[in-house]
């Protein structure tokens, strides 16, 4: 982004100013955690990763210990790489650390301050949300959309079977169908679907504006106040367009629902049981914002990470053709081959529920989650962590630790399973649903749609990789995209149906 002379200007006393109040607020505090040397004024921003931050992370922690602290101009950062800091913190001191860190742009300028993942965790509506999204997400009613998710994957292993070189954007169609119909009722007809092209402008949107350094205002939140007419102003304009795309991943859907409703023609979800409870007085204008806020949260925030978890899937499964078989026996030992896994099968499927754990593990979806603030000054192992730093929880450092996780980068289910031999290692989930009071309330409906659509494939096809012309097997590319969610780029593999399987007997019969 260009800068105008004048702002330049304006920036840089800005930048003086604010760090020499913080140079002295520093010195006279107490210890903080250490790290890499800081420059005078804008501390640490020039070393900062713009990809896999969280590699660099787990780099420095080596370096200045499992807890360390970066500078970005006057922003204090904690970076946690271990699960004894990360749960004596985000989980014993909850109380403290479960507030979100200001994000001027984002959440000022965009107006997402109020959404559900970025709400002040000592505003009421923290736990207004959270209770109305337990309430849609108890497992019970998770158990009423069984015939909606057997619906939805009987679709993706039919694009499986006719176009599997487009899987990734099967799975999306898949992830995005469920949830806008748990959501709103919205059924997804085609790939190309309005609702699903819209949260990921939103995705896209989301990831430039949070991105470090990209906007001066994130620093010197009074830039915000500058009129888009002025030198320098350009960003406000820019920031008005973003905040109607962004308020229309609410509001639209939202309203589709009250007219849907008011036509007497809908699918019952989320949003219209909650602006028709049983036996009780239809919502406020301020229940209905609420109501509002926590139906895009399902949409937002189930979609991506699932997308993720697939794909990763596909391509464990394509590098680790063992695991794929020992979880296929075990389905035609249980389930046989007259139908496809449900829900009543997962008790009896150790290794594929062992295989779901490790995919989430080995692919680290959410690999810094989304960052915490303190909301006072506190001491963690001698070290001061001052009122309003970020913390960070480097959950890919976490679930890497060779000290935790023998061998990290091999994909090995039987890490959880218990045997004479074997002692199961910690389970995964306890780090990928966030922590304390900001744990993923649908963490519950992320891990029942993962176990049907990964049972449902792994009973229907085969995975592998794909060969060369010579008949050697291709090695499929790994490469990650860096964001808040963490996907895998694309790649080829090879999908083919499993010969008298019940699911491609479905797929034939159309």
């Amino acid at each position: 982004m260009e800068l105008d002379p004048l702002l330049l200007i304006i920036l840089a006393l800005s930048v003086v100013w604010v760090s020499v109040f913080h140079l002295y607020k520093q010195r006279n505090s107490g210890h903080l955690p250490p790290g890499p040397p800081q420059k005078f004024l804008s501390g640490n921003i020039h070393q900062l990763p713009k990809t896999e931050p969280w590699k660099k992370y787990a780099e420095w922690a080596k370096e200045y210990g499992p807890i360390f602290h970066v500078r970005v101009f006057s922003r204090h950062i904690i970076v946690l790489n271990t699960s004894k800091a990360v749960t004596d913190l985000l989980e014993s001191r909850s109380s403290i650390y479960s507030e979100r860190p200001i994000m001027w742009m984002y959440g000022e300028l965009l107006g997402r301050k109020r959404t559900v993942f970025q709400i002040s965790s000592e505003n009421p509506l923290h736990k207004t949300y959270r209770k109305l999204l337990r309430t849609g997400l108890d497992l019970r009613s998770i158990r009423s959309y069984q015939h909606l998710f057997e619906r939805e994957n009987l679709i993706m292993l039919r694009a499986l079977y006719e176009k599997p070189e487009d899987f990734i954007r099967h799975i999306r169609r898949n992830a995005g169908g469920i949830i806008l119909e748990v959501a709103y009722g919205w059924t997804v007809k085609k790939d190309d679907d309005y609702f699903i092209s819209l949260i990921q402008e939103g995705f896209r949107i989301t990831g430039m504006v949070t991105r470090p350094g990209a906007f001066p205002a994130e620093h010197f939140p009074f830039l915000r106040f500058i009129p888009s007419w002025m030198p320098g102003g350009r960003f406000r304009k820019q920031a008005a367009v973003w905040r109607k795309t962004m308020s229309d991943l609410g509001d639209v859907p939202h309203e589709w629902v009250k007219s849907q409703m008011e036509s007497g023609d809908y699918i019952e979800s989320f949003t219209s049981k909650m602006l028709l409870p049983d036996g009780e007085a239809p919502p406020s204008a301020e229940e209905e914002e609420n109501i509002k806020f926590c139906a895009e949260a399902l949409y937002a925030g189930g979609a991506d990470t699932t997308v993720a978890a697939m794909t990763a899937f596909f391509l464990l499964m394509a590098k680790f053709p063992s695991s794929q078989r020992q979880a296929q026996a075990e389905l035609s030992q249980v389930v046989g081959d007259e139908r496809l896994p449900n829900w009543t099968d997962q008790d009896n499927l150790p290794y594929v529920r062992a295989l779901i754990q490790e995919t989430l593990r080995w692919a680290s979806v959410a690999p810094l989650g989304l960052p915490h603030s303190v909301t006072r000054d506190d001491v963690y192992q001698g070290y001061h962590i001052p009122k309003g730093s970020t913390v960070v929880a480097n959950i890919w450092a976490l679930m890497h630790d060779p000290d935790v996780y023998p061998d990290p980068d091999t994909f090995e289910p039987e890490r959880y399973l218990q045997s004479r031999t074997n002692t199961p290692q910690p389970d995964p989930r306890k780090y990928v649903f966030g922590f304390g009071a900001r744990v993923c309330p649908g963490s519950q409906f992320a891990e029942q749609s993962l176990f049907l659509s990964i049972s449902s494939v792994l009973a229907t096809f085969d995975v592998a990789k794909c060969t060369s012309e010579t008949g050697f097997a291709i090695e499929p590319e790994v490469d990650f995209t860096t964001g808040v969610t963490r996907h895998i780029k694309p790649f080829e593999i090879t999908i083919t149906p499993r010969k008298g399987s019940a699911g491609l007997r479905l797929v034939e019969a159309g």
